[in-house]
């Protein structure tokens, strides 16, 4: 890191990207964002390269990945430290994701189905009880 590069402290960047400290602090344990000390010797912060890794995070938490699979991301990026292996790797995840959805959807349909007949049926057996 050079000297003249502007470090975000955790409080800003919190307030500009709607998250708290406490979730930063997490993904700094868990292993998928790192934070540097700022040269005043005061709090923690983030570079510039750190604040779009978080949000590439953010949008990879919006897309559902788990930590696990963020974990995975950022070792296999880190090993490189090149998109080429990182690139793959997600496309992987994302295509797991969709097959997950997928069936999820599936059984969403089902469940659907089942309780719009079962709704159906309670109607009936109601209207016929009232006449």
């Amino acid at each position: 890191m050079q000297d003249s590069e502007e470090i975000v402290t955790i409080g800003e960047l919190c307030k500009t990207l709607g998250l708290t400290t406490r979730t930063l602090r997490y993904w700094e344990e868990v292993g998928i964002i790192e934070s540097v000390e700022r040269s005043d010797g005061s709090n923690r912060g983030y570079t510039s390269y750190g604040v779009r890794r978080i949000k590439f995070i953010m949008r990879l938490k919006e897309l559902g990945l788990t930590i696990k699979e963020m974990q995975d991301l950022y070792k296999a990026y880190g090993e490189a430290k090149q998109t080429e292996r990182m690139i793959p790797e997600l496309v992987r995840i994302l295509g797991a994701h969709v097959n997950m959805i997928d069936e999820k959807m599936a059984k969403l349909s089902l469940l659907r189905q089942e309780i719009v007949e079962y709704s159906h049926k309670i109607q009936n057996r109601f209207n016929a009880s009232v006449k």
